[in-house]
């Protein structure tokens, strides 16, 4: 108990003396190219508060879904070597087919398309 109590303790002094330490070397007094919006040496054209268009989150969005199901087809060789395979196959068709299906439903949707 004492051992868990001093690296706690330990812990507790180290990150307080090195937050203190960061806010005393750390730099307070930002010039106004650091407190403009770009940092490239441009000033900038525009609001940088300009609404997306949707189809970039739509695009964006079908990205992670499809994304997200490939990477649960990633352990498929190894789940090959399970006692039933046809199960793991069957299931894993299964799958494509749904990607397969959900995209050519959004490509004859023209959720794809960027051009209106």
């Amino acid at each position: 108990m004492n051992m868990i109590t001093f690296m706690f303790t330990l812990s507790l002094i180290l990150s307080t003396a090195l937050t203190t330490l960061n806010f005393w070397l750390a730099q307070t007094n930002p010039d106004s190219e650091k407190l403009s919006p770009y940092e490239c040496g441009f000033d900038p054209l525009g609001s940088a508060r300009l609404p997306f268009s949707i189809r970039f989150f739509l695009v964006a969005i079908l990205f992670l879904l499809f994304d997200l199901e490939i990477a649960l087809l990633l352990p498929l060789p190894w789940a090959t070597q399970l006692q039933s395979p046809t199960n793991t196959m069957t299931w894993s068709y299964i799958i494509i087919l749904l990607l397969t299906l959900g995209l050519i439903y959004e490509w004859s949707q023209g959720g794809l398309e960027w051009a209106e």
